[in-house]
């Protein structure tokens, strides 16, 4: 069985949608172990929840080494980060690189960080989204495999924007891991492979949850 470890800073609604997909069999993958950097946080209780096994590392503590240490005895296929609001150093992900992926608010490669909601209305951007991209050591800079796109309405403000923005994160999230547990998708010299294919635009979601090409 295809093997997640997630890696959570916050309320883990992310983590709460793959689980209840490997839980329903719409991922073929077993969660074997949330790992959180935060006293509290509500994915912990989450995680309690579905019955998957979690454990908070405080890096003040422990250090970043020994928490991925700590990550490593569960043996993951895949790395999934879901709100986890940390920077990973290069030395410690360097071993992941191609096994570890993130889902960020916005369309890669615009608006990498924080604050992406602010940054897309201070724009005056007409669309947004989240992208979910492999993780490399350079911030949110790695390839995209997937993202959903939503529109910039009138009169939004970032709380709106951010909840519709989230509102796709689930289903985009949940279809890019399914796709990825499916063994489809390979990480070859630094790109993205699907079904053998270098993938040269990200795949985009469709309105029934679906990963589609992109359009030509």
């Amino acid at each position: 069985m295809y093997r997640i470890a997630v890696l959570a800073s916050g309320r883990g609604s992310n983590f709460a949608a793959l689980a209840a997909a490997c839980r329903s069999g719409a991922i073929t993958a077993e969660l074997v172990g949330v790992f959180c950097d935060r006293p509290g946080a509500g994915v912990l209780q989450r995680a309690a929840e579905f019955g998957v096994p979690a454990q908070l590392l405080e890096l003040k503590r422990c250090g970043e080494a020994a928490a991925f240490a700590a990550l490593a005895t569960v043996q993951p296929d895949l790395i999934v980060c879901a709100g986890y609001m940390r920077i990973i150093s290069a030395d410690v992900l360097t071993p992941w690189v191609g096994r570890m992926i993130n889902i960020h608010p916005s369309l890669l490669p615009n608006y990498p960080g924080l604050h992406t909601h602010r940054r897309v209305l201070a724009a005056g951007d007409v669309e947004s989204g989240a992208s979910v991209h492999f993780v490399i050591p350079e911030l949110d800079a790695g390839p995209v495999l997937a993202q959903a796109r939503v529109p910039v309405l009138p009169g939004d403000d970032e709380t709106a924007l951010a909840a519709r923005v989230l509102s796709r994160e689930h289903p985009l999230l949940r279809a890019s891991v399914a796709l990825l547990a499916s063994g489809r998708v390979a990480w070859r010299d630094g790109r993205i492979e699907l079904d053998g294919q270098v993938l040269a635009q990200p795949l985009q979601l469709d309105a029934q949850g679906r990963l589609q090409p992109a359009a030509a």
